[in-house]
């Protein structure tokens, strides 16, 4: 259990079933549709969500929705970070470290060796890469079904 969960926060696995997660998310896409051009938008849909093998973790206070982000296998060793994203309200506050310290945790004992990730690499993203460094992740070349891309940034963390 992480600093914030001792604080009351809980980190849970979840569905799209809470309305406060739906808005969250469809917050996150139309951001990074606004961001990013089309053709390098590659948050997760709602129904790629709910696709077998994903995972999608919410983090609350008080029944209050503070952030959720996911993660898609890739194979048995290597999974991809998605759709990480936290309330405006909660921003700055450390949700998204206990979010992906949790992640990161969960995926070390289910044996994983290997997590990776897509963000944008213009300046709205610079908070999310800077928290990914932190994190020990590295910069990396493309991964799975990604290509070069001058609007992505492509990182990777060792886990074992």
């Amino acid at each position: 259990m992480n600093h914030l969960q001792g604080q009351g926060m809980q980190i849970k696995v979840d569905t799209l079933n809470h309305p406060a997660v739906i808005k969250l998310l469809k917050e996150h896409m139309d951001d990074m549709t606004a961001t990013s051009p089309p053709e390098s938008v590659h948050a997760l849909s709602q129904e790629a969500l709910q696709e077998p093998g994903t995972i999608l973790w919410t983090s609350w206070r008080d029944n209050k929705l503070l952030g959720c982000a996911a993660i898609k296998p890739i194979s048995n060793s290597h999974a991809e970070l998605k759709s990480m994203r936290t309330v405006a309200e909660a921003r700055n506050q450390g949700v998204a470290s206990a979010l992906l310290l949790h992640i990161i945790e969960q995926l070390k004992s289910d044996g994983y060796q290997q997590l990776s990730l897509e963000t944008g690499s213009m300046s709205f993203f610079k908070p999310a890469r800077e928290l990914y460094k932190k994190f020990g992740f590295k910069y990396c070349s493309p991964f799975a079904h990604y290509q070069p891309d001058p609007n992505s940034n492509f990182m990777t963390l060792e886990l074992g």
